[in-house]
């Protein structure tokens, strides 16, 4: 467990390491978080440490299949919507995003790299559709292979079309799946059930059973336990959900408190699980895409 989000980054790394990575040819994995409210019991950091957490465990699983990866250090500052008419979530216009990002790609394009597979740590549909449009820019200015680790059921929401050449998708994901998914690539997804386990009766979308699990499995230290413990349910469906992510007073009407879930349902034991078979996914995508 590491609250350190340069831990196992490039950051940490010399120049003649980052140098010899790219020639070794090296993969780059950028994760894209924002500083966001999430609820009483979890830091406003959650959706930049649960990313680096995960892109921690893909770095693994890529060194397993054969496949040298860095980390870029976590770029936090986003587009917060639903989040919006709440305190500590701050927000970015999405044109300065697109053109941080395109400068960052011409520079890592400069040491010699020429893949960076970019990870949200945000579920918020204008941050993640301006990742996407950040990409396309970059690759407009370079030569690199750029390219937004989600899944279809994502990509489907944001309008995306699943044959867009800048999404790595999961293998076998060529078509969405119908209705609500309990399971999603990048951080803001709940977390799958467990074979033979019923989906939940309400969804769980933002600091709740999922979300805490995995901050409960990579910062414990930083979770309000004796808080979370206490909060009940918030017991909300589609209908809700449709209302909140409209955002800012309309999502604090409908979560007052900032959660969205269970959070007194999680466990690190599901936020292993859950952090570990997203990064074996996340992996499988990108040995997929590298192969063709």
């Amino acid at each position: 467990m590491s609250t350190d989000i340069f831990s196992e980054t490039l950051a940490e790394m010399t120049w003649y390491e980052v140098e010899q990575a790219a020639r070794d040819g090296a993969v780059l994995l950028w994760a894209f978080g924002v500083i966001e409210q999430h609820g009483p019991h979890l830091p406003t950091g959650t959706d930049v440490y649960i990313p680096q957490a995960r892109l921690r465990e893909v770095k693994r699983e890529l060194k397993e299949r054969g496949i040298p990866a860095l980390i870029v250090p976590p770029y936090y500052w986003g587009v917060n919507v639903v989040s919006g008419a709440f305190p500590a979530s701050y927000r970015v216009r999405p044109e300065i995003i697109r053109e941080l990002m395109a400068d960052v790609f011409q520079s890592l394009e400069g040491d010699g790299f020429q893949r960076v597979f970019c990870f949200s740590g945000h579920g918020d549909a204008l941050h993640n559709r301006t990742i996407h449009e950040g990409i396309r820019l970059g690759a407009s200015r370079t030569k690199l292979d750029l390219s937004f680790v989600i899944d279809a059921a994502l990509a489907t929401r944001l309008s995306i079309p699943l044959d867009d050449p800048h999404l790595t998708l999961p293998p076998g994901e060529e078509k969405p799946a119908g209705g609500i998914r309990f399971f999603q690539v990048n951080s803001s997804s709940p977390s799958a059930p467990e074979a033979g386990e019923a989906p939940p009766r309400y969804i769980d979308v933002h600091a709740g059973r999922w979300e805490s699990s995995m901050m409960l499995a990579s910062c414990a230290g930083l979770v309000r336990d004796e808080v979370r413990r206490t909060l009940r349910s918030t017991d909300l469906g589609p209908e809700d959900l449709a209302v909140w992510r409209k955002g800012f007073e309309d999502a604090r009407r409908t979560t007052p408190l900032g959660y969205f879930g269970d959070p007194a349902a999680a466990s690190a034991d599901e936020g292993r699980r859950t952090l570990k078979s997203a990064a074996a996914i996340a992996a499988d995508a990108i040995a997929a895409r590298l192969a063709r």
